[in-house]
């Protein structure tokens, strides 16, 4: 999930008349799943001579634990979460953010 999303999901959740609040102590929310490489292939879109080198390190191990996906349907039809952004949504936002320094 993009940041944006995260802070559009805390406000949208904090806006969301009382009685649409169904659950009262956390929601699930999801939004994107993608990869590395995913993004890299993206990046190279716009910035063609982009390359990455991948090395996973021990952190991998936290995250092959982690669920395939997260089951965010009480949010969809509570408060009628969406999320904003997809892979190409991301990447366009976070390369217009990125100073000239970081670009080259």
């Amino acid at each position: 999930m993009y940041m944006n999303d995260a802070v559009k999901a805390t406000l949208d959740l904090m806006e969301s008349p009382a009685g649409q609040v169904k659950v009262r102590t956390s929601y699930n929310i999801s939004a994107m799943s993608i990869c590395p490489a995913q993004v890299a292939a993206t990046i190279k879109k716009y910035i063609p001579e982009f390359s990455i080198f991948l090395s996973p390190d021990f952190r991998q191990t936290i995250a092959d634990s982690w669920p395939e996906s997260i089951d965010d349907s009480a949010a969809r039809h509570d408060w009628e979460w969406q999320p904003r952004f997809g892979l190409e949504e991301m990447t366009v936002d976070m390369l217009k953010h990125l100073t000239s320094e970081v670009l080259t």
